[in-house]
């Protein structure tokens, strides 16, 4: 075999034809490596349609590539010379192709980028050009503050992008913000798009059995699989909602609605965050349809604060901070993760739909992961290291750089507020009015202490009881423990004891 003067090897959620480690690559001469292996598959339970996706993709990435003329080596699953792992595979390649450098994009898992680090070769790594703000300018933007603030880090890429912008560089709106414009409950008048869905091809019907006969074992369907595995389809995904879905995004984006698991979100997250959608096109779109007049500010502003404000704060906050932020658990919660969080099995109508739609669909939008499933989690003091493996583990977009500072951070508060100024913590109430899930519930939003009384209601307060020493001093609390302070001993005592006794059916594997 002829000398290979450069391998490239691209990742499984790398898929971009404009990756930085593509560029240069002499078609002739060079080589791409992509590998499916069962430690990257494996090392949580990856819900199967997540599997499905990424497999897919990378076989549909590694023809089209073929077809733009790049030298491809494509190692399945099922390969009996597949080591298993990505370093090995790379190791394996690099030595049958004797090539003479290695080429890698930087890796969103920070646990297989020191395994590559650490495999032996020397590798050329490239910065990941897909996100607006590199490691090292997050790092120096980070650089001498004690807390950092994801509102002060958008304004800095909104300036960097030019997006919303006025002449000025004032704030299209007069503001940077308008998050309180997001916030709206689903009214029974509005109906939501009916979602896009795509046929499934030879490649991923072939990738569906694969995936059902070597991971029957993982939580999860594949019955509903129909993502978009190609460029075009995540495309044509993008443009449904831009017709359909944005401008009720801006209103709707927190609401929830019963067997409604979609409702004005993209579902673009996955195709974005393994490079089949492009940040900067995105972006670009969303602003061209507000200065066409087709959707108002509070839808514009809201998606591009989620991709170029939230979305790359906490990849910056992952690579400033591991390994030392997964071990995060300010609160010292140890309490394991009830099974139901794997089979949907409660009386909870919320956390039912929550969990019954990501088995499902291996998707569940940002309040459902924050304020059902999550803000459970929080209350009941689940463990974070528990909570973070299910949420990487079940979400099809979900990826270490995103997952764990959004999981860790944002919903179990365990890094003692760095990433999020408070607990997003809350009663039955807040579910109650941002969705319908209440209304036919086997448990009563109204109640607090009684047998029926919604677990969320009381957990809540619970929560704030117990954790008064470290949350007392937070300015952001200060309301929630001026309302617990008022309440008659009595009624703090009820509270006290109905969540004890939550907490105790948790302990003994009681669903609830």
């Amino acid at each position: 075999m002829n000398k290979t003067h450069r391998l490239c090897l691209v990742l499984g959620d790398q898929l971009s034809f404009d990756l930085a480690s593509l560029a240069g690559l002499d078609r002739e001469q060079d080589r791409v490596l992509l590998v499916e292996v069962m430690e990257e598959a494996s090392h949580v339970a990856h819900h199967p349609q997540k599997i499905a996706l990424i497999f897919s993709a990378m076989r549909h990435f590694a023809q089209a590539l073929k077809d733009q003329g790049f030298r491809v080596h494509y190692v399945t699953l099922d390969d009996p010379h597949n080591s298993g792992s990505v370093p090995g595979e790379l190791k394996r390649w690099q030595a049958l192709l004797q090539a003479k450098e290695v080429h890698l994009t930087e890796c969103g898992d920070w646990r297989l980028e020191q395994s590559l680090k650490d495999c032996g070769l020397p590798i050329h790594w490239h910065a990941d050009n897909r996100f607006l703000c590199s490691r090292d300018e997050f790092r120096a933007w980070a650089a001498g503050k004690k807390q950092l603030r994801m509102e002060f880090f958008y304004r800095e890429m909104r300036r960097k992008s030019r997006l919303l912008l006025n002449g000025d560089g004032t704030p299209v709106g007069g503001a940077w913000n308008f998050d309180a414009d997001n916030r709206k409950a689903l009214p029974k008048t509005v109906k939501a798009p009916y979602p896009a869905g795509f046929t499934n091809d030879a490649i991923t019907l072939e990738v569906l059995a694969l995936v059902k006969e070597r991971f029957a074992s993982h939580y999860g369907s594949l019955d509903d699989f129909n993502y978009p595995v190609t460029h075009a389809d995540a495309q044509a995904l993008w443009a449904y909602f831009l017709d359909y879905g944005l401008a009720g995004f801006g209103d709707y984006q927190d609401a929830m609605a019963s067997n409604e698991p979609f409702l004005f979100h993209a579902r673009i997250s996955a195709a974005l965050n393994i490079g089949l959608l492009d940040l900067r096109q995105l972006c670009s779109d969303v602003e061209s349809a507000y200065w066409s007049g087709s959707i108002a500010l509070n839808a514009a502003e809201g998606f591009i604060r989620q991709l170029i404000g939230w979305r790359e704060y906490v990849r910056g906050v992952y690579w400033l901070h591991m390994p030392e932020y997964a071990e995060g658990n300010a609160f010292g919660n140890t309490r394991r993760l009830p099974e139901f969080y794997w089979t949907g099995d409660t009386q909870m109508k919320c956390m039912r739909q929550a969990i019954g739609q990501s088995l499902k669909h291996a998707y569940a939008h940002h309040i459902q992961r924050l304020m059902v499933t999550g803000n459970f989690a929080l209350l009941a003091g689940i463990s974070p290291s528990q909570i973070c493996e299910w949420y990487l583990a079940i979400y099809m977009d979900a990826f270490d750089w995103v997952e764990l500072p959004n999981t860790l951070g944002m919903v179990m508060h365990a890094d003692g507020g760095y990433l999020g100024s408070k607990p997003y913590c809350a009663s039955g109430q807040y579910i109650n009015r941002m969705s319908d899930y209440c209304r036919d519930c086997a448990y009563s939003v109204r109640e607090t202490t009684a047998d029926n009384a919604c677990p969320f209601n009381a957990l809540y307060w619970h929560f704030l009881m117990r954790h008064g020493d470290l949350l007392r001093g937070n300015q952001r609390m200060g309301m929630m423990y001026k309302n617990l302070d008022r309440m008659p001993l009595e009624k703090q005592q009820a509270l006290w004891q109905r969540g004890q006794s939550l907490l105790d059916r948790l302990d003994r594997g009681e669903s609830l």
